[in-house]
């Protein structure tokens, strides 16, 4: 495969659509860092973490209250040097709540393919644990897993 950096094709969007959203399900706020500029800028919501400390804390934060994490994103359209993406994950809170948000992300990325600036529009929708549709082991979503078309999300 081609090095995942600008200019996109394809085949490159893809895969570091693919990459991000492992990395995501990992749950390792350290390694999910390392993929972005040292000086990377954020709209997550009502935050705005900028830089690799502040991302790291923030999906600290993230994971201590999303308990069972499971994310599945999709390619939505690229360019160049950004990326368009529709995501959707499910989780619980402390207290046993199913939740699954739903959102968008636009990507832009530097030379050397690290993401210098993400935006994130997320809604969170209550479900009852019969309506989750993802259920694979924690970790990577498994390859043959359905994606977010596959599943009517």
């Amino acid at each position: 495969m081609t090095a995942l950096v600008p200019p996109f094709t394809p085949e490159t969007a893809l895969a570091k659509v693919r990459m991000a959203e492992d990395g995501w399900n990992s749950r390792d706020p350290e390694k999910v860092s390392l993929v972005y500029t040292e000086d990377s800028v954020w709209r997550n919501r009502v935050e705005f973490p900028a830089g690799r400390p502040e991302i790291v804390e923030f999906l600290k934060r993230k994971w201590e209250k999303e308990l069972d994490y499971r994310l599945i994103k999709e390619l939505w359209a690229f360019t160049d040097n950004r990326i368009a993406v529709r995501f959707a994950y499910e989780w619980h809170d402390d207290s046993g709540n199913w939740f699954r948000s739903y959102g968008n992300e636009n990507w832009e990325f530097d030379e050397q393919g690290l993401m210098r600036r993400r935006f994130a529009s997320i809604n969170d929708m209550p479900i009852r644990p019969s309506e989750r549709k993802f259920h694979w082991p924690l970790g990577r979503r498994p390859d043959d897993h359905p994606g977010l078309s596959e599943l009517g999300l």
